[in-house]
């Protein structure tokens, strides 16, 4: 190629010259585009070899057996001595941690995360309780006791340390239904602006042998990883009823977790920042364990209101309702003689539906009556003579004879 055809060539209104460029960058960009598709295509190889290879059982490891063999207990009950993959690190399998082993040849293929079981982790609130002490009426004397054994505690230690004594590890709240029991437990973590762990007894009782134990002890680590931590076990009779010579399976897996909820209360420090708070309405069915010193020092009885308490309940819950200058709250109190609190709540409902019912903004003193009649029908004597009955020392600190 001579100057001129040199020169015509890099001219910029040649046009094979723009059609040369043009055609390399459209190579450059389709064989990035293939490249990228190949890696795609190599993604979604392995996406369906993952999909098509067969699915692991999850086990726990609670023995060692030898360096390439572990004892590993399963959910459905039985376990099994199984090898490890030379590819494991030994050092890393502890009794407790978690694996996959192949459906097949129950080989250990890999270690898991340690995780907690799904109503575990539910167990905490996220949001912080909203009740406060001054939304709960009547209990002046029960919150000054609990206030001493959980707030104290975690707020001022050096108190304790400097009169020589470690608070009790736990206190028991003792009554009916819909007294406030639930309501204590949320305004003292309110308070602590602690976190607040809820868990039903009776979600701790499992199928399968060892469960229920498992659970208890996630529970307390939970507890403990969150600190400070107002634990709060609803229904603890469901868990912690005495001990019979019952054999049957369900029987002892029900005591096996008490006896492990019972190492956990006897193995934290009461000066730690996990404070333990427990509920039950049949106290009279309670172990005896459960119920030493040491363990839930502190009973605290959570009874009917009485009419002062009444009042001070319907002044809770008549807070914000508009209510006609013919209301009195000592006649309230007096005609709801024998009613607890929830079903104070209930009646202050049933008024405002009667006001709605008759297209009234306020509510008088005849929605009130007329609320406290249909709650009176539908109450339990039964549940009212029962915890009347109940043998419980009046200091709070012992239940039985």
């Amino acid at each position: 190629m001579d100057e001129v055809e040199k020169a015509q060539w890099d001219s910029e209104d040649n046009p094979w010259k723009r059609e040369a460029v043009r055609t390399n960058e459209e190579k450059r960009y389709l064989e990035n585009e293939v490249m990228r598709l190949q890696n795609k295509v190599m993604l979604l190889n392995g996406e369906l070899n993952r999909m098509r290879s067969p699915p692991l059982i999850v086990g726990t490891i609670v023995d060692r057996y030898k360096d390439d063999q572990v004892v590993v207990s399963t959910s459905g009950g039985p376990s099994f001595v199984v090898k490890v993959l030379s590819t494991i690190d030994k050092d890393s399998l502890e009794i407790g941690t978690k694996v996959s082993m192949n459906k097949d040849t129950m080989t250990v293929t890999g270690i898991l995360p340690s995780s907690k079981d799904p109503l575990v982790g539910s167990a905490e609130m996220e949001e912080r309780p909203k009740t406060k002490f001054s939304d709960i009426g009547g209990l002046e004397e029960q919150i000054r006791e609990l206030r001493e054994v959980v707030e104290l505690p975690l707020l001022r230690p050096d108190l304790f340390r400097d009169v020589g004594i470690e608070p009790p590890k736990g206190v028991l709240l003792i009554g009916p239904p819909g007294c406030g029991k639930t309501l204590l437990a949320r305004a003292i973590a309110r308070e602590t602006k602690a976190t607040f762990l809820r868990m039903v007894g009776s979600e701790l009782v499992q199928k399968y042998i060892g469960e229920g134990s498992r659970m208890v002890r996630e529970l307390f680590q939970l507890a403990r990883e969150k600190s400070p931590t107002i634990l709060f076990l609803d229904e603890l009779d469901s868990i912690a009823g005495r001990r019979t010579d019952s054999s049957t399976s369900a029987d002892r897996e029900v005591h096996r977790t008490m006896i492990q909820l019972l190492a956990e209360l006897d193995g934290f420090d009461p000066l730690g920042e996990v404070r333990i708070v427990a509920a039950t309405n049949r106290p009279d069915i309670l172990d005896r364990a459960i119920l030493r010193p040491g363990r839930l020092d502190r009973i605290i009885e959570i009874p009917f209101p009485d009419n002062h308490a009444r009042k001070e309940i319907f002044k809770v819950h008549t807070k914000k309702m508009n209510l006609d200058r013919s209301v009195s709250l000592d006649e309230l109190a007096s005609l709801s003689d024998g009613f607890s609190g929830a079903q104070i709540k209930a009646a202050c409902t049933e008024a405002g539906m009667l006001a709605i019912r008759e297209e009234r903004k306020r509510v008088t003193l005849d929605d009130m009556k007329a609320a406290i009649k249909k709650i009176r029908e539908t109450r339990s004597e039964d549940t009212i003579m029962q915890f009347k009955e109940l043998p419980v020392h009046k200091e709070g600190y012992s239940m039985f004879v």
